[in-house]
Formats: C-alpha cells, sequence, structure tokens
C-alpha cells in the first residue's frame, strides 16, 4: 500500500492562524470575531472571496438584525429576552432541529447566519452578538450539553434564561434543571449560570467541531485544523497536543507526527512517566513509517 501524502487543509493558511490567535490573547477578545476566523478555516463557500469579505459580511448581518430591533428606552431582563425571541426566533427563524447535530455548518457563524440554523451556542452566539449591540445586558450561560443565553446580572435573582435552539423559549429554574440533568446526570448548580469566558465558548465550538470529525475519518482534515486552532487559544487541554500528534501521523505527516508525539511525552513524562513511554514508543513507530 502506498505511503499517504500529507494533505492541506484550510485551517493551513498562515493569515488566518496569525489573525485567531492575535485575537483571542487581545485584552477583550471579540467572540463573533474568533468564531468568523473558524468559519474562514471550514466555510468554503463564505471564504471563497477571503477573510476580509467573510467577517465583513457576517458583521454586516449581525448590525442588520440589531437595526430591526424595535427601539426601548429601557427593558427589564424578561423583556429583552422577549423582544430577542420575537426578533430573532420568530421573525427571522432562527432555531435548530437534531440533524442539525450531524452537520459541519451548524459550527460555523457565517453559515448560521446563512442558514438561520446551527448548534445551541452557535445560535447562541447570534443571539449575544444582536443583543450586546442592542446595549442588553446578555452573556453566555454554558450549561452542561447545551449552551443557553442569560439576560440580567449572571447568576442573579433577575437572570433570565432563554434557549436559542428553541427559538428562545424562556427557561424556568426547572427546564435548565432539566436540561443539565438530561446531559450529566447531575443537578444545576449555582456555578453553572454564571457568565462564560469568550475564548471558552469559542474552545466549545472547536470541540464540537472536532467531535463531529472525529465520527467521520474521511474529515480528518477538518478535525485537525479544529485541534490546531484551539492550540492558538491562551488555554486549552494539553491532551490536545496528543490528538493533533495522532492526527498528523494519521494523515501521512509521519516525521512531523513523531516530532510531536515526543514533545507531548516530554510534556507529561514528570507526572505520567508510563504514559510517556508508550507515547515515544508511538514516536518510533511513526518514524519507521518513513523506511
Amino acid at each position: 500500500m502506498p505511503t499517504p501524502k500529507p494533505q492541506p487543509t484550510p485551517g493551513d493558511d498562515a493569515e488566518l492562524r496569525e489573525r485567531f490567535a492575535r485575537a483571542a490573547r487581545a485584552e477583550r477578545p471579540d467572540l463573533a470575531l474568533l468564531c468568523l476566523l473558524v468559519s474562514a478555516a471550514g466555510d468554503e463557500e463564505a471564504a471563497a472571496d477571503g477573510i476580509d469579505a467573510l467577517v465583513d459580511t457576517a458583521q454586516i448581518e449581525l448590525d442588520r438584525l440589531t437595526g430591526l430591533l424595535p427601539f426601548a428606552p429601557r427593558r427589564t431582563p424578561r423583556e429583552w429576552a422577549d423582544a430577542l425571541a420575537t426578533l430573532l426566533g420568530e421573525r427571522a427563524g432562527f432555531h435548530g432541529t437534531a440533524g442539525d447535530y450531524e452537520r459541519l455548518d451548524s459550527s460555523l457563524l457565517s453559515a448560521v447566519l446563512r442558514r438561520r440554523r446551527g448548534l445551541p451556542i452557535l445560535l447562541s452566539v447570534v443571539w449575544l452578538e444582536v443583543a450586546r449591540r442592542a446595549g442588553a445586558p446578555v452573556h453566555g450561560v454554558a450549561l452542561p450539553g447545551h449552551f443557553v443565553v442569560g439576560f440580567g446580572e449572571p447568576g442573579g435573582a433577575d437572570q433570565v434564561l432563554v434557549d436559542p435552539f428553541a427559538g428562545g423559549r424562556v427557561l424556568s429554574a426547572e427546564d435548565a434543571s432539566a436540561l443539565v440533568s438530561g446531559a450529566t446526570g447531575t443537578p444545576l448548580t449555582p456555578a453553572m449560570l454564571h457568565a462564560a469566558d469568550p475564548v471558552d465558548v469559542v474552545l466549545r465550538v472547536l470541540g464540537n467541531i472536532r467531535a463531529w470529525a472525529a465520527g467521520r475519518p474521511e474529515r480528518g482534515g477538518v478535525r485537525l485544523w479544529a485541534v490546531e486552532l484551539s492550540l492558538l487559544l491562551p488555554h486549552h487541554p494539553a491532551q490536545l497536543r496528543y490528538e493533533r500528534a495522532r492526527l498528523l501521523v494519521e494523515r501521512g505527516a509521519f516525521l512531523a507526527g513523531a516530532d510531536a508525539l515526543e514533545e507531548y511525552a516530554a510534556l507529561v513524562a514528570d507526572v505520567e512517566p508510563e504514559a510517556a513511554r508508550g507515547v515515544r514508543d508511538e514516536a518510533r513507530a511513526a518514524r519507521a513509517r518513513l523506511n
């Protein structure tokens, strides 16, 4: 059997990586920009005219949606939730279905803005960006297994949770508890209601892409760029370095993969010496495939 040749992926674009790393390390990371740079790696249709065109088109659409929100000098958190549900859930038709979990473009903000469909976390990003532009007291809430949006003080008595995946349905405390227990089997805790950090949101978006591609071996290139963008974030699980190394080997980049395996082994050697020895064995096996 011939040795596979390493294949380029959209995420190999040096400009994209540099812009993503810079945006992730900004003093105030821009959630929409980071999600759109992820889109530039995976949304070939939107990225055909370049990164700037993709970003500008999406930002213009977010601004347009914000302009459709009726002006009100003051709104309570519940009134903000209702106003956004009317605009985004009813008039614009943003929502999700079970089938959206089977599509890569459900994790790409540019595609979600076109299709009005996506995963809970990307639909929540649309809500967050429109609400933020309108001046709403809004934040993301990273419930285990199902991302939602909060209005009001995070974790406070006036906090109102909505589910953009369900078109903006307001969630009672019992609804939120059911989402968490259904996903994890554990109860809802106050810490789960805190505002999600933008970088953590992007890491979760990329994690969804990695999980989607992991079940589709033919989409190894997608999984690789999702891992490599994750590694550009200021904080990420160390295990991602091992995942990247294995993917490089699987895609025929034996020397680069072996080097990455040895780097990971050195990283974990002090705390997991047995695991490090196994990883070094994998590195030797990868190099042997070059002979």
